[in-house]
């Protein structure tokens, strides 16, 4: 995995961080075709991020061309100061990504992928875990996914899911008491039948 960054010449506000790079290689009847594949991630620091995926036969024109998809990409997420709102886990094919919001200095802890889109999008404190595959490209898509679910909610869903109470469980005693209150009953009843049973006679 290769992590690097580098500044926009026309847009010198965004951010651009080379997540992953792949070389990949096309048999041929006259031998072999190599290509780069390159994973882009592109952000204000304010709450804008968008992800690109470029093809090239150059590495530089692979990120070129991941940059320009990913800045018409972008997407923007509503943040609470310098984390995000709750919690959330998203699943992309194999990879699932899970996401929660930290305390002001904790920083950002997760790595790879995750890192990059967060750094790009502007959180500064927040902790993140990948669960299932490491696959570079699944893990950006899912973290997008995850932020833009975020977006997709409104406060007053957001605020019911945070502040959602379960239902007080069920009192197992009165149960328990009318169970051993029946079988008492019974027992007596069981006693009365036998004492009142007429008993043969003795000869």
């Amino acid at each position: 995995m290769v992590m690097t960054e580098r500044s926009s010449e026309e847009q010198s506000d965004l951010q651009e961080k080379v997540v992953h790079i792949r070389r990949v290689a096309k048999v041929v009847k006259g031998g072999r075709n190599l290509t780069f594949n390159a994973v882009v991630v592109v952000g204000d620091g304010q709450g804008q991020v968008g992800v690109g995926f470029g093809k090239g036969k150059a590495v530089p024109d692979a990120i070129r061309k991941g940059a320009t998809i990913a800045r018409k990409d972008m997407t923007p997420i509503t943040l609470s100061g310098s984390t995000i709102p709750y919690s959330v886990t998203t699943k992309f094919r194999a990879s699932k990504v899970l996401l929660r919001p930290a305390q002001p200095g904790a920083g950002i802890k997760a790595g790879g992928a995750v890192r990059a889109v967060m750094e790009a999008l502007g959180v500064k404190d927040v902790v993140a875990k990948a669960l299932g595959s490491r696959n570079p490209i699944n893990v950006v898509q899912a973290t997008i996914q995850g932020l833009r679910h975020m977006e997709a909610l409104s406060p007053s869903e957001d605020e019911h899911a945070r502040k959602a109470v379960l239902p007080a469980p069920p009192d197992r005693r009165t149960p328990l008491r009318r169970e051993a209150s029946s079988r008492r009953d019974r027992d007596r009843g069981d006693r009365e039948r036998r004492d009142s049973a007429p008993r043969p006679a003795q000869v």
